[in-house]
């Protein structure tokens, strides 16, 4: 009896850890994806939603970027556009 409740609590205790650790690995993959304007290729920046051939090439045009809101205030791209990307991009300075 001992060794069936010691097995399910070794059980749960896995199931429980495996979401936990699952969570961990999908955090770093996505802070790994965030895209620096400021070095991105013409491919990458088309990979971000609503960005077309057009808006990337003006992207490249506009660099450098001290901060990555500059996309909307320099009128790149719209403000609608810049909320959709704002989490998936940087602007790393120099």
């Amino acid at each position: 009896m001992r060794h069936a409740i010691r097995a399910m609590l070794v059980a749960f205790a896995l199931a429980l850890a495996v979401p936990a650790a699952t969570y961990f690995i999908a955090s770093a993959q996505a802070q790994a994806k965030v895209l620096d304007i400021n070095s991105a290729t013409q491919a990458e920046l088309e990979a971000l939603p609503g960005i077309g051939p057009v808006y990337a090439a003006a992207i490249i045009k506009g660099r450098p970027y001290k901060a990555k809101d500059e996309l909307h205030e320099k009128k790149i791209i719209t403000k609608a556009l810049y909320d959709k990307i704002k989490d998936m991009i940087i602007a790393k300075q120099k």
